[in-house]
């Protein structure tokens, strides 16, 4: 695998050398995620620069190549009764490590397991001067001064090439169950939060057709008290459902005619006042909308809502289809881009047209 990091390098050099810009591809699942990818650009495809270089159960470390599966990994991982508690979405068969953390994508559990960004403790990188650095490490202690590693979470790829990342995983919890009950929407935020509040084994708050559904995860006493004392039916198959809602597959998620929108505000927010379909997810933080909108019209219900909206999936993807940012931010992501891709080689245009 180290020819594969040369071969990487000296693509990326090539490139800088000759003037062009490089489109970065793995599985090929996101393609749909950003701005459109821009159609004079080559591409590098790190999808071959896959396998798992350490894995320690016992640390509960595990360090990969950025193009490894997520089938993969949590096959690995299961083999030890482990498990990636932010719950990567499978996008596809053909799903990465490393798309999953540049896209900063997190399942369900995100609010109580944390994100995929909070998880990784080091990676591998090719900056646009063609160098292969190290940042973080393989511990904790190790993340010290400024968190280099983090800043790849939600760059889709427009800071770098990752090669390699270092992950913390998770014992699989002993038991697992959900309660489910009928609730409007208006009714479901405050209820989801009230019951996020308590000490309790809860790992997952969704919202979607009528209904609620808490999951309950953990030691099998605890999560049998707690069902014991929650009101709402245990939810057959309850795997089906969530595996839905974190892969995308759910039936409200079908079909790429109408926009699907991304809300990330606060949990307790009145919800924004459209007519369309909604999804609540993570006890009210990610709010899921499907309706033809123009953005200038949806972010100032984000920012009252205490957060950002972007246009996940759909649309017009020759724009902006993320939240417009304030010009001080926008300088210092400039100079972040400038410091790690001085000639702008790496997926541009993918996030924001002037990044």
């Amino acid at each position: 695998m180290a020819d594969i990091s040369k071969q990487l390098q000296d693509e990326v050099l090539k490139a800088r050398d000759s003037g062009h810009k490089l489109n970065i591809v793995g599985g090929n699942t996101k393609a749909f995620m950003g701005r459109d990818a821009d159609p004079d650009a080559g591409t590098l495809n790190v999808g071959e620069h896959t396998g798992i270089v350490e894995y320690h159960p016992v640390e509960l470390v595990l360090t990969v190549r950025a193009g490894t599966t997520i089938r993969e990994i949590e096959a690995a991982l299961a083999e030890h009764g482990q498990a990636l508690h932010f719950e990567p979405p499978h996008l596809g068969e053909g799903a990465t490590i490393g798309g999953t953390f540049a896209a900063n994508l997190s399942g369900p559990a995100r609010p109580w397991a944390g994100s995929v960004r909070d998880q990784v403790l080091g990676v591998r990188l090719i900056n646009g001067k063609g160098e292969h650095l190290r940042f973080g490490g393989q511990v904790m202690k190790n993340v010290a001064g400024y968190d280099v590693s983090r800043l790849q979470a939600g760059a889709l790829g427009t800071l770098g090439v990752m090669t390699e990342i270092s992950l913390k995983v998770m014992p699989k919890p002993a038991a697992t169950m959900t309660l489910v009950q009928d609730m409007s929407l208006e009714g479901a935020i405050p209820y989801m939060n009230q019951r996020a509040a308590e000490p309790k084994p809860i790992t997952g708050a969704c919202w979607v057709d009528g209904k609620v559904y808490l999951r309950l995860s953990g030691a099998r006493s605890a999560v049998e008290a707690t069902a014991n004392k929650w009101p709402g039916a245990i939810l057959e198959d309850d795997g089906a459902f969530w595996r839905s809602i974190q892969d995308f597959q759910h039936e409200f998620f079908a079909g790429n005619d109408v926009p699907l929108w991304r809300f990330s505000v606060g949990s307790i927010a009145d919800n924004p006042g459209l007519e369309g379909s909604w999804l609540i997810d993570w006890a009210g933080s990610q709010r899921w909308f499907r309706g033809d909108a123009e953005q200038s019209d949806l972010e100032p219900m984000a920012r009252a809502a205490g957060g950002q909206v972007s246009l996940f999936r759909g649309g017009d993807r020759s724009g902006e289809v993320m939240h417009h940012q304030p010009e001080a931010l926008k300088g210092i992501q400039r100079r972040v881009k400038n410091a790690f891709d001085p000639d702008n080689i790496f997926n541009p245009g993918r996030l924001y047209s002037w990044l």
